[in-house]
């Protein structure tokens, strides 16, 4: 492929109008391509070359690009003139939230938002309600969205966090501008995998919760260990903050209800987003009635608001509905046919890095996958940030970008295998992979 000449040109255009050219940050990227079509697995850019997909939209669209179904009920929700008129409830909205509670059982009810970042900013607002305390636990490495409580730690620096240290935190490392001190004071960063440390925070300060990923999938594909999870519920129970799964990405991909459903661990509140309308925007709060009542609470003081013109759109709950529908009918068998590429994925990387010297571990869950280029499956960000190969990873990206198969490219993101890839499509990634690597090893 060549060096993506309109799509520079693109960005040095948008650069007039929108600080940085990009009018979300974390979109722009190493090489920086602008994409203009995306149908199933494929994608094409603006200067007309075709990839087979593994970035979806950082996931979001689970079924495959511009799923028929779902454009359809999106289609048939315009051609029926719907509108959203900021009065009054919509005719989807309740729709929505049944199917998606029967969809997600330990959800008990929901509010909808534009997006997951939102979510998981309303949680956190409940929570604080709720237990009338300030301080919050984040999880390195984590990302949780843009707003003061999250955006801190996500790719950090040795140099900025320093050392591992159990029990103990770290450093908070803004990811912004503009966070007051005083803010920062009341977050607390610790490790995944790492009890200690949240009992260490939680007998230091009035904790209101810990909101994290259930597989820490910011960082690739990070898995709990076991009774981790069961040990943040029974914590959280004796100490008195509330457990928040952040299932942004999680939810919906690795089963129809939540890695909640797989794991066996009712958080008190869950965030959701990506996957839930197949890429069209929206985010999801759910959890426990009582807590989620706070939203609606008799008392003015305890009331937790929640606003948004766009909140429950028309075009988007149809899509969300839609969705669900899909995953959730035996016709379509959305999770075998998943289960069954990422298992013929994960077999033939093991097959191909197998026969070169070069230290290597597949991680993956369901449909989501990472390689790490390290001897063994990380446990947290600083097993990552000190075995992992960032170099090796990046030119791997960037090779196989160069052959039409796109994944993020920045070392660790998670690749996420739609509904719509084939057997096709993984034995052509395959045979591109083994190319790329043959490449590499023989520099």
């Amino acid at each position: 492929m060549n060096n993506w000449p309109k799509s520079k040109a693109l960005l040095n255009t948008n650069e007039k109008w929108i600080p940085g050219g990009v009018v979300s940050l974390n979109r722009k990227s190493d090489p920086n391509i602008a994409f203009t079509k995306g149908k199933g697995s494929r994608i094409w850019d603006i200067d007309g070359n075709e990839y087979i997909d593994y970035q979806a939209g950082f996931a979001s669209a689970f079924l495959g690009h511009n799923d028929p179904d779902i454009n359809g009920a999106v289609k048939k929700s315009m051609d029926n003139h719907e509108v959203l008129m900021g009065a009054g409830p919509t005719t989807h909205e309740g729709e929505l939230a049944a199917l998606f509670c029967a969809c997600v059982p330990t959800v008990e009810s929901i509010q909808v938002t534009c997006t997951g970042s939102e979510a998981t900013y309303h949680a956190i607002r409940i929570s604080r309600a709720v237990t009338e305390k300030d301080h919050v636990i984040i999880i390195q490495g984590g990302y949780n969205g843009w707003h003061n409580d999250v955006s801190a730690n996500v790719m950090s620096s040795l140099e900025d966090i320093g050392p591992r240290v159990s029990p103990g935190e770290y450093l908070y490392d803004s990811l912004s501008a503009g966070i007051p001190q005083g803010h920062k004071d009341l977050i607390h960063v610790v490790n995944f995998n790492d009890l200690e440390s949240i009992a260490y925070v939680v007998e230091k300060y009035p904790v209101a919760c810990i909101i994290l990923e259930p597989i820490l999938q910011n960082i690739g594909i990070v898995k709990p260990n076991e009774n981790y999870l069961k040990g943040l519920r029974e914590m959280a129970d004796e100490k008195g903050f509330l457990l928040i799964f952040d299932e942004v990405k999680t939810g919906f991909r690795h089963a129809l209800g939540g890695y909640q459903s797989i794991c066996g661990i009712t958080p008190d509140l869950s965030s959701f987003g990506k996957a839930v309308a197949n890429g069209y925007p929206i985010g999801v709060i759910g959890g426990k009635k009582k807590y989620m009542d706070y939203f609606n609470h008799p008392e003015k003081g305890k009331r937790v608001l929640i606003a948004g013109t766009f909140n429950a759109h028309p075009f988007t709950d149809a899509a969300a509905i839609a969705t669900l529908k899909k995953l959730s009918s035996p016709e379509f068998a959305v999770y075998d046919h998943l289960e069954n590429m990422g298992e013929l994925l994960e077999k033939g990387l093991i097959d191909i890095f197998n026969r070169y010297d070069k230290p290597f571990k597949v991680a993956r869950i369901k449909s989501a996958y990472c390689v790490y280029f390290m001897d063994h499956a990380p446990v947290d960000f600083h097993d990552i940030v000190l075995n992992h190969d960032f170099e090796w990873d990046k030119a791997y990206r960037n090779e196989l970008i160069h052959e039409g198969v796109y994944n993020f490219p920045l070392p660790i993101k998670q690749g996420s295998i739609s509904f719509a890839h084939t057997e096709k499509d993984i034995t052509e990634t395959l045979d591109k992979t083994e190319k790329v690597v043959k490449k590499l090893m023989n520099k």
